[in-house]
């Protein structure tokens, strides 16, 4: 058996266990068919009703899990609003509008470059930087993640407004995962994710409700509500806390690369998608650059790098409450 080193966070840096990759798999499918849900979401849903029912299904999910109740400090709750917006009522609006203008796989390919941008904010933030391998990692795969968005920008201003307010909700990713750092580590992933959704839930309430005459009701839609929420909004954050804190934060990002693949397949065979030369050779791209990211580095770094649709928290903490 290959040895595996942990660093002084309990974290280990050898290759993947059976248990890693089932947590990194599980988020990746989850998030991964997040962008097919939305769109079947719209056939009946404003984009904000969306994002509505979705963080609210996503509350109710977190809200059976006992230790979501952590007590916290009142002084505490403003940075946890912040995180609200930031992390949830804001970017999760932007995928639903922009959806309306391009393709679901697209929306899903665009996704991966969020360790990218992650990793830029914490290098200028917090003067730390992922180790060799998984920096090699994120360039490879955000090339692929080039090549992928380039036949969609061609399409149009619709079109290239819709692949702008993705990078947007990603940008807003990789400024949150930074802010969320020391909560997380006083209190624990869900704890904090509850919280920030009921927040989230407040501001988009008069939104999402003003939205609701427009819309109208269908089965498919509704469930797929559910599924973005629950699954989504919900056990994938777990799934993915869980990874982070066994292998750390950066090379548990790799969740994000795997959701493209997932996306693609999703968009072509149910929803009538093209898959674009380009963006059929930039998947691949983007996968090379996720196995380079799993790799050890022969020194370990400590960098915060957000993890998928919606993230990965920091690196592993000391913190006593789970």
């Amino acid at each position: 058996m290959a040895e595996s080193r942990l660093t002084a966070e309990g974290t280990h840096q050898g290759a993947f266990t059976t248990l890693d990759w089932g947590l990194l798999l599980g988020p990746a499918v989850i998030w991964g068919s997040s962008f097919f849900f939305i769109e079947i979401g719209l056939r009946a849903f404003e984009p904000m009703v969306i994002t509505g029912l979705r963080v609210l299904f996503g509350f109710l999910a977190l809200s059976f899990i006992p230790s979501a109740r952590v007590p916290v400090d009142r002084r505490d709750l403003p940075r946890i609003a912040l995180l609200g917006f930031t992390w949830m009522a804001f970017p999760l609006s932007m995928f639903s509008i922009s959806e309306q203008w391009i393709a679901s796989s697209v929306a899903g390919m665009l996704n991966a470059a969020m360790p990218l941008f992650t990793a830029i904010v914490a290098t200028f933030l917090l003067r730390r930087a992922p180790g060799r391998n998984q920096m090699l990692g994120l360039g490879v795969g955000f090339v692929g993640v080039i090549l992928i968005s380039l036949p969609t920008i061609g399409d149009g201003s619709s079109s290239a407004l819709g692949v702008g307010l993705v990078l947007a909700a990603i940008a807003f990713y990789a400024v949150s995962i930074n802010l969320a750092i020391p909560i997380q580590q006083k209190y624990g992933s869900i704890p904090m994710f509850w919280r920030m959704q009921a927040f989230a839930l407040v501001m988009l309430a008069p939104f999402s409700l003003a939205s609701v005459p427009s819309s109208h009701f269908e089965w498919p839609s509704l469930l797929c509500c559910i599924a973005l929420g629950a699954l989504g909004t919900g056990l994938a954050f777990v799934l993915a806390g869980n990874l982070a804190g066994r292998v750390g934060a950066s090379r548990a990002s790799i969740i994000t690369y795997l959701m493209p693949p997932l996306s693609i397949l999703l968009g072509v065979a149910f929803l009538d998608e093209t898959l674009a030369v380009l963006a059929a050779v930039g998947t691949p791209i983007v996968l090379v650059g996720a196995w380079l990211t799993s790799r050890a580095d022969r020194a370990p770094r400590v960098a915060p790098i957000i993890d998928g649709e919606l993230s990965v928290c920091e690196e592993p903490t000391t913190s006593k409450r789970r």
